[in-house]
């Protein structure tokens, strides 16, 4: 698909071909048939209407505007200077700079205008020429030439039965205008100019900012400044004017009502009168609106609104897989900008990823809509630390990269192997030349990536309750994507009367502690299973255990084929096991394995936990001495009780009332994963 979407001049039996490969694949499991329909697709559309794909591609990638076309979409590169090195962050920013030098409105302007004739018009196309001709003309007859082309291929592909022919008669009336009568006829006959090669037409690289991980609201404040139009930028100037706490009371809420006077059957009619009113007064119109009580509409302050033009021409919907909530659309809204997230880093990295998630999804709940507005996609390149090198993707902080790779092969091949090239072009010097030319290397794996990569892999999210040892510290609540560890402290917290120390309870590593958690029977019930045991560590982890190999498999620790382990939590205990000998009482340790969705863990004695979440030590709780792990619910999930119309039906309601779906973080990927 990459080729066929740069490339101009493909055989009509070359399309043929491969769109009738693409619907035998569709017979396939997923995500095999879900990669071929996406590319049956757009063979489709390029067969019938030349050059839409390239188009379509360009304008919403460069942000050109286009009233046929409003769609938009920006590449978000987030990257942690904590967790990256400045000589990689260096040496991505130089490829970002002399890319965007390069791509100009104007100079996609020319790409557009030059693959749409050369793809329709074929051999009839005097390419050389052509591209010099609008190399040459001045911005106001680019941007003439621009809608021009841009108005007759949508039109075109927008229509049930596509006119190829009035298709190729409009091109040609803009092909006469930018050439002129003589060469564009010169062009048709031929002449010397067919034994040259035409030049190649480039695909620029999509729009590419570039942005350092300060604190999980960046993301949410980055994706409001994108939606935000050109002409309205107020907002940047005081991004927390979101916070609508702080709005004054009389503005935070207002109330719209209207009172019908009509009875249904026939108009009434004002009292005193015998004929109706021409035209509705205005003191007719003020009866009844001063209600007070009833359901409050919150209204939005001028300078928060979203404008009415961003709801876009109606239809503009975009096909998304998101589930619990990103898919659906609000009434009469069209999603015409995608955010594609792409985060470099390990697995603390994507842990904070997980922070801002949730707390984006949660605003959302509680301030204007931004997702449904929006196509949020998020892409993951890891990006270990030097000495983690000799094996990056098995190391401790690499799990989640190692996973991807092992559900999509082809992201094993290409995203994962980037890590060492990405080190390796770091430390190289820079070219110092009159030419000033630098190697795209790591910008074409980004930019690959993020446009092939369609398929996500959805990890679930969990919460963890904490309790602390002081009384008078509030019990809080965070969350975790890929790891919770649980130490013991050499502290205890202070003792108090109600808890005499227990006969026979010898003093030894660990700690005594109680441990709560559902056991998933082969009837699909769960069974809540109690023990007490003396630990030293634990450590539940969101991804597949070894013991879930692939017999045979020895390159991939987590199989992917296990596509419910990633519902549950791998809890692994360290127990110490006392034993009596001649020599006297010994201590040994033991590990043991179970899985669970929801689980707590207290200390029994005066022992305090530490919690590391994510293996992030900026994410660290000390003096704990009880948790409660649960997978995270979606924040509009409707939790909430329904209230029932009468009394008797309170608890029927409360029966039915649907189970929170859980809040599932995508990473998208190549082709999902490969059952």
């Amino acid at each position: 698909m990459y080729v066929l979407t740069k490339a101009t001049g493909i055989p009509e039996e070359l399309y043929q071909r491969t769109y009738a490969f693409c619907t035998r694949l569709l017979t396939l499991p997923a995500p095999y048939c879900t990669v071929a329909l996406d590319c049956a697709i757009r063979l489709k559309t390029e067969m019938t209407v030349p050059g839409t794909l390239y188009q379509r591609l360009v304008i919403a990638e460069q942000n050109l505007e286009s009233e046929l076309y409003p769609y938009q979409e920006r590449v978000f590169l987030f990257v942690d200077p904590e967790l990256v090195s400045p000589s990689v962050c260096s040496a991505l920013l130089l490829e970002l700079e002399a890319a965007q030098e390069q791509q100009t409105p104007e100079a996609c302007m020319r790409h557009i205008v030059a693959h749409a004739l050369e793809a329709a018009l074929g051999q009839a196309c005097w390419a050389g020429a052509l591209q010099k001709k609008l190399q040459n003309s001045p911005r106001h007859a680019l941007v003439r030439y621009f809608h021009a082309v841009v108005t007759a291929v949508e039109q075109t592909a927008c229509e049930p039965n596509p006119n190829r022919e009035g298709l190729l008669e409009q091109l040609e009336e803009i092909y006469r205008s930018v050439l002129g009568p003589v060469a564009a006829s010169r062009g048709r006959c031929g002449g010397d100019h067919v034994q040259e090669r035409p030049p190649s037409i480039p695909l620029p690289s999509p729009y590419i900012t570039f942005h350092l991980w300060t604190d999980k609201e960046q993301l949410w404040k980055e994706l409001v400044l994108f939606l935000r139009p050109r002409s309205q930028l107020r907002l940047s100037v005081d991004l927390e004017a979101l916070d609508l706490q702080g709005l004054a009371p009389d503005r935070r809420l207002a109330r719209v009502s209207v009172l019908s006077t009509d009875s249904g059957i026939e108009r009434d009619l004002p009292t005193g009168t015998d004929e109706l009113p021409d035209a509705p007064s205005p003191e007719l119109e003020r009866v009844g609106l001063q209600r007070k009580g009833g359901i409050k509409k919150r209204a939005w302050p001028p300078y928060i609104l979203m404008p009415s033009s961003w709801d876009g021409p109606p239809g503009l919907h975009r096909r998304t897989g998101w589930p619990s909530g990103d898919g659906e659309l609000l009434p009469g809204v069209s999603r015409l900008h995608t955010a594609r997230v792409l985060v470099l880093g390990d697995d603390r990295m994507l842990g904070r990823l997980a922070q801002a998630y949730h707390s984006l999804r949660k605003r959302d709940t509680q301030k204007f809509c931004l997702t449904p507005r929006l196509s949020l996609q998020l892409y993951y390149i890891p990006v270990m630390a030097p000495k983690k090198l000799v094996a990056p993707m098995n190391s401790e902080l690499g799990e989640l990269a190692a996973f991807l790779g092992c559900a999509d092969p082809w992201y094993e091949r290409t995203v994962n192997t980037l890590c060492p090239a990405i080190h390796k072009l770091a430390e190289m010097p820079p070219n110092l030349g009159t030419s000033r030319t630098v190697d795209p290397f790591i910008l074409d794996v980004i930019t690959y990536y993020v446009r092939m990569g369609t398929q996500p892999i959805y990890f679930q999210i969990y919460t963890v309750k904490i309790l602390f040892s002081d009384q008078s510290q509030d019990p809080t609540e965070d969350i975790f994507l890929t790891e919770l560890k649980v130490k013991i402290q050499d502290s205890k917290f202070p003792k108090d009367g109600s808890t005499p120390r227990r006969r026979g309870v010898a003093e030894g590593p660990g700690a005594e502690l109680s441990i709560c958690y559902q056991k998933d029977l082969l009837s699909h019930r769960t069974r809540e299973v109690t023990l007490s045991l003396r630990a030293t560590e634990l450590v539940l982890k969101t991804l597949p255990a070894n013991d879930t190999e692939v017999p045979g498999s020895t390159h991939c620790p987590p199989t992917a084929a296990h596509v419910t382990d990633r519902t549950c939590l791998n809890v692994s205990v360290t127990e110490v096991v006392k034993s009596s000998n001649l020599a006297g009482r010994s201590f040994s340790t033991v590990t043991n394995n179970f899985r669970t969705a929801n689980i707590q863990i207290q200390s029994q004695d005066q022992r305090l936990l530490t919690l590391l979440l994510d293996k992030d030590s900026q994410r660290t709780f000390r003096d704990v001495v009880r948790l409660e792990v649960t997978p995270c619910p979606e924040p509009c999930s409707g939790a909430q009780k329904s209230k029932a119309p009468w009394p008797g039906l309170q608890k029927e309601v409360e029966r039915t009332t649907a189970k929170p779906k859980p809040l599932q973080m995508p990473i998208n990927t190549f082709s999902g994963i490969i059952q």
